[in-house]
């Protein structure tokens, strides 16, 4: 095993989150090594969709990645008794295609003087003195920081203490299919045919990114019996496209990020995905961005307790920034997936509700804006 130069930090995962980490921390001229496990670029199972106010985080234009602009949300209860919102038009909602997003983002960083090496998946990270020790494709490599960014399935973010040591799963399955889109400018999200959960469709450049997911309880999703009603709603055969199991990384507390020595944990591995509506990219995305800020203080501090409070920051501002809201996301999925019918008619069919859900998936708002009215709401109907 051959052993490299030190680096200032290895990202492990070149999904959304570590590539806008890798991409900001060598735009502030840190050496960065990223190490992906597959070749890139490779495909993963996501809606894709994601607010498109994530453009103010990156100084490079992100349209290049972007498939589709949604300019309307379209909700239905078993397919009827729909529900329009228009989307503001200074904040549409974008789709994408992971493959594209993330090799794109990545290429950013490389452009920027991160090193990307894939094909090399990362066996082990061990602290190793003053530095890291990390294990990828038969090589060792050293830093004196590193980004977890390794996904839902994430094996190193529990084994260096990040994050939530019991993670909680949604579960899901994602679908594409390849074919002629009926509206293209419209985002569906159904909730009446899945149990504790949804079901939704996003256009792309050429089919559908379809998605079932169940948010609360422990049951997998019977996503063959919720597709063949859904299918055919959408012009397609029931047994259309290729279905893959998916389980989300829900938000589920507020836990640390952060641990000694300059490790951090982003994206879904630091189970960022909102518990309610499934959004995961813009969640990721933050975290690569205000991780990378933390570790360019933490890289820069004069002694141990700056670095130690570098590190904080990157917890703190994504408990304000994102987890206080999503603590709120989870009380109102509590709520709403085991009541959905009253939930759909008290919550989405309000004349001000499919404009705040908007608000909420362009960033605008966060759940605590209508939390408490919402959640009083279901429970006195509940009652």
């Amino acid at each position: 095993m051959s052993v490299a130069q030190l680096v200032d930090a290895i990202v492990v995962g070149a999904g959304a989150a570590g590539a806008a980490s890798a991409y900001h921390l060598a735009s502030r001229g840190h050496r960065v090594l990223i190490l992906e496990a597959q070749a890139m670029p490779r495909r993963k199972p996501c809606g894709g969709g994601m607010a498109a106010s994530v453009q103010r985080w990156f100084p490079f234009d992100l349209s290049p990645a972007v498939d589709q602009v949604i300019e309307q949300v379209r909700f239905t209860w078993c397919l009827e008794d729909p529900v329009t919102a228009v989307l503001p038009g200074d904040a549409p909602f974008w789709i994408v295609q992971r493959s594209r997003l993330d090799q794109f983002i990545t290429q950013q960083a490389v452009a920027a003087g991160a090193e990307l090496l894939d094909g090399a998946p990362v066996v082990a990270i061990s602290r190793d003195g003053d530095h890291w020790s990390v294990d990828a494709g038969g090589d060792r490599y050293s830093s004196r920081a590193v980004v977890v960014a390794d996904g839902s399935s994430s094996r190193f973010a529990g084994q260096l203490g990040l994050g939530n040591p019991r993670p909680r799963f949604a579960s899901a399955v994602a679908v594409e299919v390849d074919t002629p889109v009926l509206d293209p400018n419209t985002a569906r999200f159904e909730f009446g045919l899945v149990k504790h959960g949804f079901s939704w469709a996003f256009p792309r450049q050429g089919g559908y990114s379809i998605g079932v997911g169940s948010f609360i309880g422990n049951s997998s999703v019977d996503a063959d019996a919720v597709l063949a009603q859904l299918l055919p709603s959408l012009g397609l055969p029931a047994d259309a496209g290729t279905r893959l199991e998916s389980p989300l990384r829900v938000w589920d507390g507020h836990y640390p990020l952060h641990g000694a020595g300059g490790v951090v944990a982003v994206g879904d591995a630091a189970s960022l995905c909102d518990p309610f509506l499934a959004e995961g990219l813009r969640p990721a995305l933050l975290s690569g961005v205000r991780s990378a800020e933390a570790l360019d203080r933490y890289l820069a501090a004069d002694d141990s307790r700056q670095a130690e409070q570098a590190l904080q920051g990157y917890s703190q501002v994504m408990r304000q920034q994102w987890g206080e809201s999503m603590a709120w996301g989870r009380r109102i999925a509590q709520v709403f997936y085991r009541v959905p019918k009253v939930g759909y008619q008290l919550g989405i069919k309000r004349p001000t509700a499919p404009q705040r859900i908007a608000q909420i998936l362009s960033g605008e708002m966060g759940y605590g804006d209508i939390a408490q009215r919402v959640i009083k709401r279901l429970l006195f109907q509940r009652g």
